[in-house]
């Protein structure tokens, strides 16, 4: 079979798409937690790389895309992460919007937690002085 491309576009597209496997595999097998919610804030490593602190966070709510559950962080908009970012980030952060999320959604589509339970326990923890938090923590653990 002869065609008119050359070789090394061939090549690079088995290497391209030939990382997808160790990739996905990477993701099949890892065992780190997603979501972490402490007296801090709330950590989600599919959505911010940093804790999202309570005292930023005004208020959350549950939402479903395409069947996909989400719960929206309702934040100060001056700790939206768009900010510091470009014109493109601006635009996706204000379709978000546009469809009825925000800047921060956790994605529940990997956890098995009940949506409205958690939305519930993140509105209770924002309405909480720090100590009050800990102590409903240690209430949820005990459970």
């Amino acid at each position: 079979m002869d065609t008119d491309s050359p070789k090394w576009i061939g090549w690079f597209n088995i290497c391209f798409f030939g990382l997808g496997y160790p990739v996905g595999l990477f993701h099949l097998l890892d065992r780190r937690p997603q979501i972490i919610i402490n007296e801090l804030g709330i950590f989600d490593r599919t959505t911010y790389e940093k804790f999202i602190n309570w005292e930023v966070i005004w208020g959350a709510y549950p939402i479903k895309i395409s069947g996909e559950k989400f719960i929206c962080l309702e934040v100060d908009p001056a700790y939206e992460p768009s900010r510091r970012k470009g014109k493109v980030a601006k635009t996706l952060s204000r379709i978000n919007k546009e469809i009825g999320a925000q800047e921060l959604n956790i994605s529940l589509g990997q956890v098995s937690a009940d949506q409205m339970k958690l939305v519930e326990f993140i509105l209770a923890m924002i309405n909480l002085m720090p100590e009050g938090r800990t102590d409903l923590l240690k209430q949820r653990l005990l459970r």
